[in-house]
């Protein structure tokens, strides 16, 4: 995932729940103890070297998740890949170094600054003489204006996602001479850093037509180290070729084929010589790590935790059904199968030695949403106790510790460590505190034990407890771990199905021996009721003998230490995804979900397909609980404001609730922003944004978790890609080492 100025934006907009540059950006000199951004948690892991190391030629073939849809990054369904592009093919006037921090990309900008501030702000841009686009004409006032005029919101003809920055605007002229771009804002805007990030030519920019079909499937004109050689939609393939007319550093490859494959698939495409980079999950990690310590020995053939061999399977069915020769034979052709599949296995791993597993952390962190717009979570106090009830380290410590990386938990919803809008401001929230998530819970009206209202659908008939089912419910689910399912935690615990097993075993002794239970007085039928007695004191989480005197109202299905209030009980809707490549997400939620029942809340885990989980559950607000993440932002007065405005009404009388899914927000925080992103002293600026974030943490409305791996498998011959952290990709560096060549110690070797 790309995360460069505007770019970025794009990939906000896809928001990324499953489910990243490089040499030529000077480095920000070390920060000082006392500056609260600190250092990035991990630093980059690229396979640093020197350009006379690294050979000239070659393809570079590197996985993306998809062949984007277009290729114009102010469109709505532009994705990583469209950025990913643009980057490589288009000027952008920063880039993005280690920190997270813009920069200025020297080969396009000599230079730019404020020269005005009164009565308007005035940006002076002095672009590099050298830069002109393929067709040979140069980098201009041209091309600024028409991307202005085409995302300033004023013209509708123009299908923009976003004209943030651009609206401000009031005029783009000429400088002194053709290399100067004067550009004069209506209203201050502190991120002007961010525009014309990536700049199209006025060709792309100059008409509606152009703008909204033109790019979306090709790019003519380009002006970057690469061109745009051709979108093969058919083998899901991007080529980007060397650009002649590139007046920069030539790049070291000839070209870059950026290959579609699916996260799931992309070890075996490694092993089979398909691609040379990309970015896999932790499964993948553990082969190319058991691969690279010499070890091929075959894993079990049969699902998992079976001891059986498909020829000890196919054996004994052939036994059951037909004679010894049949055996013997479906035997050998087991054997066989299982031969050739081992050896196929260990031609894989073999061919996996030849890659290393480089790692950072994304710019990108995952949180825990809370819906605030109904339900329990409406309270504040509730959100407030859910999140005191988390031990973020924990949760941290659970997805990075086993990949070597950092395990620090993000102090910070607008920013990540090392970026200069950073600080911890957690403590507006407070830490994990068992004793305050449940004074706030009790405050709130949630009690331990309170009588609950046995809820029935339309047309039920009268059926066992709550509790029954759910231990039903729940021991489906241990039996089979079906995608599309759900579950409550909270009732699945060992006392009620320790009752039902109890109340099974009466029910059945009375059906075999009516007569025997039948008599008034007898003693077997007090026994069975004294069993049932025993049992329902189960399920109000009760000591076996302690009983309540008759008449008082059992609150049934209620588990011990559960919450209930009017009547029902404290359960929230977790929602998660349930594709092959969401197992973290799901491990973390199980995680969460234990923490909270350590305070009485129950969770409903609802796992779902991962095409509807945004679209029919997240954007539609049909949750209490999810997971999913959000790109940091060098510039986030501007692009994290959509994702924590207050949501308002409509003229049709919805909701408006731009990227803030999780419906809370605050007047507060929205001026906040609204004074962050329009003063221009950059000291004043980082400290409103902080002290809005410190507003958004005490609203509770997301938590911070982690900040997500970067995982990029890499042939061990490949100079300056890999796990880019922040930093922009410098595409003309990349490429295959000189024979005898060895790139740099990376940081995380250091």
């Amino acid at each position: 995932m790309s995360h460069d100025g505007v770019a970025l934006r794009a990939v906000m907009r896809s928001v990324a729940f499953l489910s990243a540059g490089a040499l030529a950006v000077p480095l920000l000199s070390g920060c000082s103890s006392e500056d609260p951004a600190g250092k990035p948690l991990a630093g980059q892991d690229i396979g640093i070297a020197e350009r006379s190391l690294v050979a000239d030629g070659g393809t570079l073939r590197w996985a993306v998740d998809s062949v984007p849809d277009t290729l114009n990054t102010f469109q709505s369904d532009a994705d990583a890949t469209t950025t990913r592009v643009a980057q490589a093919v288009l000027p952008a006037m920063y880039r993005l170094d280690a920190n997270g921090r813009p920069q200025v990309d020297a080969d396009y900008l000599e230079k730019a600054e404020v020269v005005e501030t009164e009565p308007r702000q005035v940006v002076l841009y002095k672009l590099n003489q050298q830069a002109v686009w393929s067709d040979g004409r140069e980098i201009g006032a041209a091309d600024f204006a028409a991307q202005w005029r085409a995302l300033s919101g004023k013209d509708t003809a123009y299908w923009t996602a976003r004209n943030a920055g651009y609206d401000r605007i009031e005029k783009i002229e000429r400088g002194k001479n053709d290399l100067e771009v004067k550009v004069t804002f209506a209203r201050p805007y502190a991120d002007w850093k961010s525009l014309f990030s990536p700049l199209y030519p006025k060709d792309v920019m100059g008409t509606p037509d152009s703008f909204n079909d033109s790019a979306r499937k090709k790019l003519k004109v380009t002006a970057g180290p690469f061109a745009l050689k051709k979108v093969d939609r058919k083998d899901d393939e991007v080529t980007l070729a060397r650009n002649p007319r590139w007046w920069g550093k030539p790049a070291k490859l000839d070209e870059i084929v950026l290959r579609a494959v699916p996260r799931d698939k992309r070890a075996a495409a490694l092993a089979a010589g398909t691609l040379d980079l990309a970015e896999i999950d932790p499964e993948a990690v553990k082969r190319i790590t058991v691969a690279a310590k010499g070890r091929a020995s075959a894993t079990p053939l049969m699902g998992p935790g079976s001891n059986l061999t498909a020829a000890d399977s196919l054996r004994s069915w052939a036994v059951a059904k037909g004679t010894d020769e049949e055996a013997a034979d479906a035997e050998i052709s087991a054997r066989e199968k299982q031969r050739r599949e081992v050896s196929a296995y260990a031609r894989r791993q073999q061919a996996l030695r030849g890659f290393e597993v480089r790692r950072s952390l994304e710019p990108a962190y995952t949180q825990l949403a809370l819906n605030g717009a109904e339900g329990p979570l409406a309270d504040e106090r509730v959100r407030r106790a859910v999140a005191r009830a988390l031990d973020r380290e924990a949760l941290a410590s659970v997805v990075l510790s086993p990949l070597g990386l950092p395990a620090e938990p993000v102090g910070s919803h607008l920013a990540l460590a090392g970026q200069a809008a950073y600080a911890d401001s957690s403590g507006a929230l407070g830490g994990q505190d068992t004793t305050e998530a449940e004074a706030l819970l009790a405050d709130a009206g949630w009690v331990p034990g309170g009588p609950l209202k046995e809820e029935k659908k339309k047309g039920e008939k009268a059926a066992g407890s709550k509790s029954e089912k759910a231990s039903e419910k729940a021991a489906q689910e241990d039996s089979e771990d079906g995608d599309d399912s759900t579950y409550i935690v909270g009732e699945d615990d060992k006392a009620p199905r320790e009752a039902d097993k109890v109340l099974r075993e009466a029910d059945r002794e009375k059906k075999q021996d009516p007569k025997k239970h039948g008599k008034s007085g007898d003693g077997s039928q007090h026994l069975a009721q004294d069993g049932k007695q025993y049992a329902n004191k189960l399920k109000q989480g009760g000591a076996p003998g302690a009983y309540a005197p008759r008449g008082t109202a059992a609150p049934a299905g209620a588990a011990a230490g559960m919450l209930a209030k009017d009547g029902k009980p404290l359960t929230l809707r977790f929602v998660l995804p349930s594709g092959p490549g969401s197992q973290t997400l799901r491990t973390v939620a199980d995680r969460i979900s234990g923490m909270l029942q350590k305070v009485g809340i129950r969770t409903e885990i609802t796992k779902v397909a991962d095409e509807s989980y945004f679209k029919d559950h997240i954007a539609s607000g049909q949750f209490d609980l999810a997971l999913y993440s959000w790109p940091a932002s060098a510039f986030p007065a501007t692009d994290a404001r959509p994702i924590y405005a207050k949501p308002v009404p409509a003229a049709d009388g919805s909701l408006n609730v731009e990227q803030n899914y999780t419906r809370v927000g605050t007047d507060q925080v929205d001026q906040l922003f609204d004074q962050a992103v329009s003063t221009l002293d950059e000291g004043e600026s980082r400290g409103l944004i902080r002290k809005a974030d410190s507003r958004i943490w005490a609203a509770a409305g997301s938590i911070p978790l982690y900040q997500r791996p970067q995982l990029t498998a890499a042939r061990k011959n490949i100079a300056n890609a890999g796990a880019f952290g922040f930093q922009t990709p410098v595409y003309e560096d990349m490429g295959f080492l000189k024979k005898g060549a060895r790139v740099s110690a990376s940081p995380t070797e250091k």
